[in-house]
């Protein structure tokens, strides 16, 4: 029956004693946080604000913001052909399809023209004139230097000749540029059409002919492309022209091959804004090439940064 007071009053005692200490932390805290500012050392933060400062921080300033760019897959020019012939004709037979491969100087077609059959007759008859009006100028040379023959008959040969060697060398030009060897008629004879090779190995294009079709001086036949070296044609902005420089990585995608991404370096900026969007144009030359790369694929790309 005594028992039960004596409880009630050490329990009553045990909680006075908790509130106390409760509230005597804050204080203590606080008299904590004072002497840290008397003496200049700032208080520490709580952990979780800390980390999201250095995040905040993080992202705003360890690199500048990327240059965003857009643009197509092209081939440089000198791995890129359009076949033409500075003569017209006729389409007697073509093998050509687009898509298919050629290696230089494979027979793309072959066309009929009666002034290809002159041509090489011109040059025969010049050829053959040429070496007969030579031996007669060294005669002829000979014979002056003895002052065995006339002067005047020297000079008139010797103009032959220089007449005749000069419309050789220009049939053999003009034969040169439908891609014909003037030497092998000597040993082959007249060909009665004109074989158009490919001046490069690669993919061709678009093809413009087919068999009967007459082609004009000129004109296209086809596109031949070598696409082991494509570059990127890409799209910028002046505001952007500080953060480009030669030799910067660009990291791009090609459009119908998501989930990839390759490089690129940068070769050339363009030194001249468009004057309606205020555009200029970057080529960058693909350092890992895809056997699925074509030309005009879309590309989206930005600047890689170290």
């Amino acid at each position: 029956m005594n028992f039960k007071p004596l409880n009630c009053s050490l329990l009553l005692v045990l909680m006075l004693t908790g509130c106390s200490s409760k509230q005597a932390q804050p204080e203590s805290t606080t008299e904590q946080a004072q002497m840290s500012k008397e003496i200049g050392v700032e208080p520490a933060k709580d952990s979780a604000a800390n980390d999201t400062l250095v995040d905040a921080m993080t992202a705003a300033t360890s690199r500048p913001n990327q240059v965003s760019l857009n643009g197509t897959i092209v081939i440089p020019p000198q791995h890129h052909a359009t076949v033409s012939l500075t003569m017209g004709g006729i389409i007697r037979n073509t093998t050509m399809l687009p898509g298919q491969y050629v290696n230089k100087g494979a027979v793309l077609a072959t066309l009929e023209n009666p002034d290809f059959i002159l041509l090489q007759q011109n040059y025969l008859d010049s050829y053959a004139q040429t070496e007969f009006l030579q031996k007669e100028y060294n005669r002829q040379k000979t014979l002056s230097d003895q002052q065995a023959a006339s002067l005047k008959k020297f000079e008139q040969t010797k103009a032959d000749y220089l007449s005749m060697k000069s419309r050789l060398e220009a049939t053999e030009a003009q034969l040169s540029l439908l891609g014909v060897t003037a030497s092998t008629l000597q040993t082959k004879g007249i060909a009665p059409l004109l074989e158009v090779k490919a001046p490069i190995s690669g993919y061709i294009g678009q093809v413009d002919v087919n068999t009967g079709k007459y082609i004009q001086a000129g004109e296209a036949l086809c596109d031949i492309i070598d696409k082991r070296v494509p570059m990127l044609r890409l799209t910028t902005y002046e505001k952007d022209i500080q953060d480009l420089r030669l030799g910067d990585i660009v990291e791009f995608q090609a459009n119908g091959m998501p989930g990839k991404n390759f490089e690129a370096k940068i070769v050339s900026i363009g030194q001249q804004v468009d004057e309606v969007n205020r555009s200029l144009q970057v080529y960058a030359q693909i350092i890992n090439s895809h056997q699925e790369f074509r030309p005009g694929m879309y590309v989206t790309a930005r600047i890689k940064w170290n």
